[in-house]
């Protein structure tokens, strides 16, 4: 008898040590959703509000990141989902002018410790173009914490510029400098965003190559083979099928990728942007 209450209480004991080294499952979403402009007609925001808004909605990420968001969009889509906050300041003045590029997260599971907004040029502080950038570009991060699990998320989301080539190689520095700089120990790190930048660019290799902190694209490591086209910018054309996505999701180490795919929801020809949103599902801990 004695010998079997020492093993029960060894086991008890045992237990929370188990519990944190368990597997959890997330899943992460990148969505340039088109800002809003009266000028697209028929694919204007009033006709695509809706589309996006339940497409979000039914794949029900744990996390997403949008680009090209205006204030108008952003307050329709807090208010068309309600299971979701929303973080982010907009470009132009660190407050509600320009686009933002919002995290949202599910207030349901995760919670938020801190977030904040900063741009990518060498005034990070700053309202403000870098180098050869045509429009100031930002990055906007949110520190998590699962609910359930008590494990934390670093999640960062940012739309690279168009035109400037030095300014995406320099922002893609400038945003792996900051990640290590302000990841904290066992969290598990999420980048996403819309990079104007292909597989094997200058940007993207900046992001994929730096061995002292490891970023991974997820469509490259992803367990199950990729679902979709593997471009991402479809212009509003169904028929449209670019050879390489410019819209990306990485993750740091310990995070595994199970499944990875580009949605291309239409309705009657109609999409709710001229991006395919990236899904990707993600594994945190051990047991992935």
């Amino acid at each position: 008898m004695i010998r079997w209450l020492a093993l029960l209480s060894a086991l008890l004991l045992a237990l929370p040590a188990a519990a944190k080294e368990r597997a959890d499952r997330y899943s992460a979403m990148t969505y340039n959703i088109r800002l809003d402009l009266a000028s697209d007609g028929d694919n204007s925001w009033s006709h695509r509000r809706a589309m996006l808004a339940s497409l979000i909605a039914y794949y029900a990420p744990d996390v997403v990141g949008m680009q090209e968001v205006l204030l108008n969009q952003k307050r329709d889509l807090a208010a068309d989902l309600p299971h979701y906050a929303f973080v982010g300041a907009g470009r132009d003045d660190g407050k509600e002018q320009g686009e933002f590029s919002p995290l949202g997260y599910r207030t349901d599971r995760l919670a938020l410790v801190s977030s904040g907004t900063f741009w990518l040029s060498p005034t990070p502080q700053a309202p403000g173009k870098g180098w050869d950038a045509a429009y100031p570009r930002i990055a906007t991060w949110a520190r998590l914490k699962d609910k359930a699990a008590k494990r934390d998320l670093l999640i960062v989301n940012t739309h690279f510029d168009h035109v400037g080539e030095i300014a995406r190689v320099e922002s893609a520095r400038q945003i792996r400098s900051w990640i290590a700089a302000n990841r904290r120990k066992r969290e598990a790190v999420v980048l996403m965003g819309d990079l104007n930048s292909p597989i094997g660019s200058p940007a993207y290799a900046v992001i994929t190559t730096d061995r002292a902190m490891p970023l991974h694209d997820t469509l490259a490591i992803s367990r199950t083979s990729h679902f979709g086209p593997l471009g991402t910018f479809n212009a509003f054309k169904i028929a449209q099928n670019e050879a390489s996505p410019i819209d990306h999701i990485f993750v740091g180490e310990g995070v595994a990728v199970l499944r990875h795919a580009t949605l291309t929801q239409q309705t009657g020809g109609k999409m709710p942007s001229d991006h395919y949103p990236v899904l990707a599902d993600l594994c945190v801990g051990k047991g992935c």
